[in-house]
């Protein structure tokens, strides 16, 4: 903890934009720990966490201890995949796409949500 600490507030010393932290672990403690110690000597450096492992703490509960941004790196892929999985398995099986069209998002709705962004 100590020693990434001390990265962390050199990097903010050089100019960092922000910091990004993470932890193998699901408990977010050490989350917590380390982002109240860097607070207590830093308050404006932004803190940004990506709770992969450590996802039972909200971002309201992160934002108490400090935490500016919160990204979610895979969960979106993560959570793809089986629906892709199910899809290519149904078509295999029927061996045709029309099984299928209930789960499908048109194109056009697509396109408009890549529009939006």
């Amino acid at each position: 903890m100590d020693d990434a600490l001390e990265r962390v507030r050199a990097f903010a010393a050089a100019g960092a934009d922000g910091i990004m932290i993470h932890s193998r672990k699901k408990d977010p403690a050490e989350i917590v720990e380390f982002c109240d110690k860097f607070r207590a000597d830093d308050k404006d450096t932004p803190i940004v966490v990506v709770p992969s492992s450590f996802n039972v703490i909200t971002e309201e509960e992160l934002a108490e201890h400090g935490v500016n941004i919160v990204i979610y790196a895979n969960q979106l892929t993560r959570s793809a995949f089986p629906a892709m999985q199910k899809t290519a398995e149904d078509i295999l099986r029927y061996h045709w796409a029309k099984d299928v069209d209930d789960r499908l998002m048109l194109i056009k709705e697509i396109i408009t949500l890549i529009d939006e962004l």
